[in-house]
């Protein structure tokens, strides 16, 4: 009896099936991928709003007065010794205006 040889290897069939369940995978996570690090960016510059009203208040316990403007205290190496603080999002400072409150206004600067 003559035994046949049977060819051992990938069809082309069995291989567009993996590149497309591959796809399928990649369809899934890169967008899910994408808006976590949108969502790590607005976190980080909420973050940074919350240091820069600490620092203001800081700077009132150091002074007994508020600030007039924010460059008082973001520029200020004694609470930004690193630099004055960028907001990751948009990669632009602060607004610069204080609010009534003596905080940082981000009714134009919000994510």
């Amino acid at each position: 009896m003559v035994k046949s040889k049977k060819n051992k290897g990938v069809t082309l069939i069995e291989l567009l099936i993996v590149v497309l369940i591959l796809a399928a995978f990649a369809g899934i996570a890169v967008p899910r991928i994408s808006q976590s690090a949108a969502n790590a960016k607005a976190r980080a510059c909420q973050t940074n709003v919350n240091l820069i009203n600490s620092a203001i208040e800081q700077y009132y316990l150091d002074t007994t007065s508020y600030p007039y403007v924010l460059l008082q205290v973001t520029r200020s190496t004694v609470y930004f010794p690193d630099g004055e603080p960028i907001c990751p999002v948009t990669g632009t400072v602060y607004p610069m205006t204080l609010t009534s409150s003596k905080r940082v206004d981000t009714t134009l600067h919000n994510h």
